[in-house]
């Protein structure tokens, strides 16, 4: 593989009680994504994230330091929110010396026309989460919610957690996966050959006429066997799927 021209990642719901998942991160980053000259982070990087003015928090302190010495070795690091984090801003941003990006982006990297997204908006069967999603993404609803003190907002988004899981117990994976109606628009409206996303914890490689879709996996270190890994494009353009040792997944 030649010089390595963008890394993604998504999905590692970062926090204090995963420690092997915070320390496999804090090695990826130190090992691999120093020497890229762009690091993609697509969503869900932290399990939640209330607010900036949580930034002072000790462990947040440490991953946009750790983020912060990508960007200070000369990488371009790039932030495309999750439905975990999607209240990371400008504070955060500046923190860290990183981008952020819009819900959907396009980027030429390698000669390939790539789509970036998080992928929960393309989950459109999931109605709930869907009428959730469109009230928490308005700009309106989120000056309230961080106007409130922060012990509340943890508080809530400790609730919200609590009934997420015990709903997504209840849902199939058809439901909360993307659909196929979904990413065609995708794929029309950005005239993308390649389209990379997380949100569903399933990674693959999709065919789909042309145009070829990879999904992320989801990171967690500490479970048996570890899972987690990222997405590589080379300077020829060539696209390949790693585990967390960093060997190529087929």
């Amino acid at each position: 593989m030649s010089e390595v021209c963008a890394l993604f990642i998504s999905d590692l719901h970062l926090q204090p009680a995963h420690p092997a998942t915070s320390a496999a991160f804090f090695d990826f980053l130190e090992r691999h994504a120093r020497h890229a000259q762009q690091l993609y982070l697509l969503g869900d990087l932290f399990e939640y994230w209330a607010g900036d003015d949580d930034i002072a928090d000790p462990f947040h302190t440490q991953v946009v330091a750790a983020l912060r010495a990508v960007s200070d070795a000369g990488v371009a690091v790039y932030w495309v929110a999750g439905n975990r984090d999607f209240l990371v801003g400008a504070r955060f941003a500046e923190a860290a010396n990183l981008t952020l990006l819009p819900e959907t982006w396009i980027a030429e990297i390698g000669g390939q026309r790539v789509v970036v997204l998080h992928g929960d908006a393309q989950c459109t069967q999931d109605i709930k989460y869907m009428e959730f999603r469109a009230m928490v993404r308005q700009p309106a609803w989120q000056a309230q919610f961080t106007a409130m003190p922060l012990a509340q907002r943890k508080a809530i988004v400790a609730g919200l957690r609590a009934d997420s899981r015990k709903e997504q117990s209840g849902k199939s994976y058809e439901i909360m996966d993307v659909t196929p109606e979904a990413i065609a628009e995708v794929f029309a409206e950005t005239g993308a050959d390649v389209m990379i996303h997380g949100h569903t914890h399933r990674p693959a490689l999709h065919h789909i006429g042309d145009k070829r879709r990879y999904v992320l996996p989801d990171w967690e270190a500490d479970a048996t066997p570890p899972r987690g890994g990222w997405i590589a494009i080379d300077a020829q353009g060539a696209i390949t799927r790693h585990d967390l040792s960093g060997a190529v997944v087929q």
